[in-house]
């Protein structure tokens, strides 16, 4: 049975547009149904070159910064640090570089201003031959609790080819300036429920693909949410496939009573059917997400009252890579204070990025040149 329409009220007809409410298009029957929702949620971004040591420096590679945090006067900023080309799956995978992520290493800058970095120095090496993390460590995020202060990241063991398996890893310290002891285990692994097909180092080639993070767990963050901890984490999926969205990338929660786990993956996994880099804030009792780059709810932001159920606040566009967020931020101000500026990567080339500055402001209207706004 075919369902009835929807009846529109005249104050939908009129800020809709619609011309005959008897006769409604697939399109204006989905917009009777959009929330109320107003421009509180929408932003536009542009991004800024940072001077000192994080400006872009020739056979370096600095990416995906960590949130920021102000201690000691000072803004502190982690991030992935790595020298040389990129090769790919086609060269030397033993010796060479597979990716600009892997080889590396995090280490961490200071700045008094957000602008002006200065390079510090290492934080968190790779581990011995053998360690889960000997690879790569990468793709960091920081949390300060208690006193603690807490770094998770993505690891690679050795070697790495197509379909190695990324874990999370963990450091803690008692000064951001370290030192930083490491997990002696993966705090988070991908599910261990997908069959490959083959032996061939095929990535999309499977028997079954298992949950959205049979493959990977990548981009880690952990928060401090009611009473618990919340590691949000990028999932990918043995066989990858291409939607209508693009990749199909989703995101996930594991919650732990400890900053050091365990940490148990929720049973509503996967919390997005989209996404790329993990980008969450606390805001009004709830969590915030951007969502980016991958799947048909791409350049959204989203909202979920309990950290697990999103719902679409805003569309977006031209949202910065890899965001790390100011945490000095005043979350509760507005729903994207927190976005008012923060640091991105951007690709130089392929080999190499660099860590840049964003910033982002609300948009209430459009107006022409000359035009004024009510």
């Amino acid at each position: 049975m075919a369902q009835e329409s929807p009846i529109p009220t005249p104050e939908q007809i009129d800020f809709l547009g619609i011309t005959h409410p008897d006769k409604l298009s697939a399109a204006s029957k989905r917009a009777l149904k959009w929330p109320k929702i107003g421009n509180e949620w929408f932003v536009e971004f542009d991004t800024h070159d940072l001077k000192g040591d994080l400006a872009y420096e020739e056979g370096v590679c600095r990416r995906d910064p960590s949130a920021i945090i102000k201690e000691n006067g000072k803004y502190y900023v982690w991030y992935t640090r790595g020298t040389g080309p990129t090769q790919g799956f086609g060269g030397d995978i033993e010796n060479d570089k597979v990716f600009p992520w892997d080889r590396c290493d995090l280490w961490y800058a200071t700045s008094t201003d957000g602008w002006t970095w200065k390079e510090e120095g290492l934080a968190v090496a790779r581990g011995p031959k053998g360690a889960y993390d000997d690879r790569s460590v990468f793709t960091c995020e920081i949390m300060k609790h208690d006193g603690m202060f807490y770094l998770c990241y993505q690891t690679v063991k050795s070697p790495y080819n197509v379909r190695v398996k990324n874990q999370v890893g963990l450091a803690w310290s008692e000064s951001p300036d370290g030192p930083w002891t490491k997990s002696e285990e993966p705090i988070l692994s991908p599910a261990d429920n997908g069959v490959w097909k083959g032996e061939e180092q095929n990535r999309f080639k499977v028997i079954k693909k298992g949950d959205f993070d049979s493959h990977k767990v990548h981009d880690p963050c952990i928060l401090p949410y009611r009473g618990k901890f919340y590691l949000y984490y990028k999932g990918e999926q043995m066989g990858e496939a291409i939607t209508f969205g693009g990749r199909q990338i989703r995101h996930g929660v594991a919650i732990a009573d400890t900053p050091k786990g365990p940490y148990i993956k929720s049973p509503y996994n996967p919390i997005s059917n989209s996404g790329h880099e993990v980008c969450v804030w606390p805001y009004n009792g709830g969590i915030a997400s951007l969502i980016t780059t991958d799947g048909p709810e791409k350049n959204t932001i989203q909202w979920a009252p309990d950290g697990i159920n999103f719902e679409i606040m805003s569309v977006i566009k031209d949202a910065p890579h890899a965001i790390g967020l100011n945490r000095t931020a005043d979350t509760e101000k507005e729903p994207t204070e927190i976005l008012r500026w923060g640091l991105t990567h951007e690709y130089k080339t392929w080999h190499y990025q660099h860590i840049r500055r964003f910033s982002s402001r609300r948009v209430i209207n459009h107006t022409a040149v000359g035009e004024s706004a009510d």
